[in-house]
């Protein structure tokens, strides 16, 4: 598979639809980079050898294990191909399921919870995974055919998958797991802080003087477990931010200062590179919903 992958900052793939889902198999080499979405992710391995490297924390898969990745979650996975990497893929824009929350019920919140808590992964019970197992298997025959009332009867099959994907996730135990992971509590202490202060100092220095580590160990240990050096990943968050507080329609200067940035020009030249337009002309374009991205850009992962 061809990767189009050219740095690490890289944002893959583009949602105009409500969702869509992909049933997927790669018997070839795959060399995917660290990267985000601006919609949300499922990943549910069939088979195959994958390990998921989720902000800091490893995920090494088994058959019918859930990912949950929120927009905005640098991620990666590393294949073995010498078993066939199967595995289905939806991706959802969190307005869709916004449409149906009301004041007791949230449908983003398996995904919120994932992001808060800095774990992504849902090992479902066998009696609860029949029942999972047939919903995707019903949303595959729907995608597959052309009868009558198929995107109806998939977006209905889609949401009783969220109702039970947020059921599971509200049941987690999260100590359950931790033989398949590799998790490092200072690093994950260190990415909670970075994601609550964005817009502070979030210098080397300053972080190995609130962690009390020498900053070369911190150095080394974040670049282990996230495969980003701190200043890079803070960039990207902070990009990431940006972009979102522009979409939800704060002006440019707003979003600069808001998202950690201190100096507009800078600010505008790393916009630019990881947008591929100035935030000036990205604000311009959300203002007046002018999207043409395809929902297909890339191979999901």
């Amino acid at each position: 598979m061809k990767n189009d992958m050219s740095h690490l900052n890289e944002k893959r793939g583009y949602l105009n639809n409500d969702f869509i889902f992909f049933n997927l198999q790669d018997t070839k080499e795959m060399q995917i980079e660290s990267h985000y979405h601006d919609f949300n992710k499922i990943v549910i391995l069939i088979s195959g050898k994958a390990t998921y490297y989720i902000e800091g924390t490893a995920y090494k898969l088994k058959p019918w294990d859930i990912l949950l990745i929120s927009h905005g979650t640098i991620h990666k996975p590393i294949v073995d191909t010498t078993s066939p990497y199967k595995r289905m893929v939806l991706w959802v824009r969190p307005s869709f399921l916004l449409n149906y929350n009301d004041a007791k019920e949230n449908l983003l919140t398996c995904f919120e919870l994932a992001y808060q808590h800095k774990f992504n992964l849902l090992r479902i019970p066998p009696e609860m995974l029949t029942i999972i197992q047939s919903i995707l298997f019903q949303i595959n025959s729907t995608c597959q055919n052309c009868n009558f009332g198929d995107e109806v009867l998939r977006s209905s099959l889609f949401l009783q998958l969220i109702v039970y994907l947020n059921r599971e996730t509200m049941k987690i135990k999260k100590d359950e797991l931790l033989t398949d992971i590799e998790y490092d509590e200072t690093i994950y202490r260190v990415l909670k802080y970075i994601d609550n202060n964005i817009a502070d100092n979030l210098s080397i220095e300053k972080l190995a003087s609130i962690f009390f580590l020498n900053k070369y160990y911190l150095m080394h240990k974040f670049k282990h477990h996230t495969s980003y050096s701190i200043h890079n990943y803070v960039l990207q968050k902070r990009l990431i931010a940006a972009n979102q507080f522009i979409r939800a329609g704060h002006t440019v200067m707003m979003a600069c200062m808001e998202s950690g940035f201190h100096d507009y020009s800078n600010f505008t030249r790393a916009f630019k590179k990881m947008y591929g337009m100035s935030p000036k002309k990205h604000h311009g374009l959300t203002k007046h919903k002018v999207f043409t991205a395809t929902s297909d850009t890339f191979h999901p992962d």
